[in-house]
């Protein structure tokens, strides 16, 4: 693995560093405001780049271009230089603009953030854009984001900001709009079908406001994709208004919402959801096993069997709660804590 400079350690390139040092790959950052860990810190561009091979550009789009200028003077053929914005188009424009085809660049996006990667969730995926100007920059890039364990998706710029548009832009947007409407305040209870979007509602929320302003003021097909959804909801909520006694009336077999007729599908037989969760299961303990990895790494050895002790505890009464039994419950984490997931 390459040495590893970051420009900018800000929520995301903190997170970075974070996935860079569980996996062993030396590197160092500069941030003129972020508070960068001593060991870490590198005070000058020179300083940055010594040594370094890859260099991961990690600023928020509109400052992309003056920062690339502010390093142009430092790099050399031997640098691979990416960036790692939620949109493409803009970013490889300034690469383009101002490396050229005198220093390897790639535009990246990786599709996980400080929440997905504090709490272990995987499949990390990233998408590559290659570069014509550089052919052996997306297989260096590919190697690179492999080592850390992701997957790697290739894309041109304009294909992936238009997925993005319609789905990462259109997400945080319908999301922002509950916020701002009170419609995703805590409640005592919510259906199940909410919880999917529960969380992306607290993503918005979490945000500084960088990434929700990014995704939809940065990328070029936001606007047009977030007026395709208003003009959708706009007619559906006029033929609802037009149409009160359908929508008022009693359930009645065969009528369905216009858009909607395919209906649900068939529900799975007992066997193929005890699949499913098995499935989950086996994922959740992939999580568990890397969360604990990095416990180990940060914490110092203690009284490890009072703590085994305490978690089981709480175990158990998380499963009385649940009306499962209780001692069952405590051979599963003990047999867990037992095959090296502690």
């Amino acid at each position: 693995m390459p040495h590893v400079a970051l420009v900018g350690y800000g929520r995301f390139g903190r997170a970075l560093g974070t996935l860079l040092e569980a996996v062993g790959v030396e590197h160092r950052a500069l941030d003129p405001v972020a508070d960068v860990p001593e060991p870490l810190r590198a005070r000058s561009v020179p300083e940055l780049l010594e040594g370094a091979e890859l260099v991961v550009v990690a600023v928020p789009v509109p400052q992309m271009r003056d920062v690339l200028r502010s390093l142009k003077p430092h790099l050399r053929p031997e640098h691979l230089v990416l960036d790692v914005g939620s949109v493409k188009v803009k970013p490889v424009e300034a690469l383009t603009e101002v490396l050229g085809s005198g220093v390897p660049w790639v535009g990246t996006h990786p599709l996980f953030g400080p929440l997905s990667l504090a709490m272990a969730e995987r499949p990390m995926r990233v998408v590559l854009c290659p570069n014509p100007l550089h052919p052996e920059a997306a297989p260096r890039a590919r190697r690179f984001y492999e080592g850390l364990g992701c997957e790697v998706i290739e894309q041109t710029p304009e294909g992936h900001d238009r997925v993005m548009a319609r789905t990462h832009a259109l997400t945080f947007f319908v999301a922002k709009g509950m916020v701002d409407s009170g419609a995703a305040a805590d409640v005592p209870f919510a259906p199940a079908s909410f919880k999917a979007l529960s969380r992306t509602i607290e993503t918005v929320r979490a945000d500084a406001g960088h990434l929700f302003n990014a995704i939809q003021q940065e990328n070029p097909y936001a606007t047009e994709a977030r007026g395709s959804l208003l003009t959708a909801l706009q007619d559906i909520h006029r033929d609802l208004d037009a149409a009160p006694e359908v929508a008022r009336a009693p359930e009645v077999s065969g009528v369905a919402a216009p858009g909607l007729e395919p209906g649900a599908p068939a529900p799975r037989e007992p066997r193929e959801h005890i699949d499913a969760l098995d499935r989950e299961l086996v994922e959740l303990l992939a999580r568990r096993e890397e969360l604990a990895r990095r416990q180990r790494r940060a914490q110092a050895q203690g009284n490890e069997p009072a703590r085994t002790e305490t978690l089981l505890a709480v175990r158990r009464a998380w499963a009385r709660e649940l009306g499962v039994d209780a001692q069952e419950v405590e051979a599963v984490f003990r047999a867990v804590l037992g095959s090296g997931l502690r």
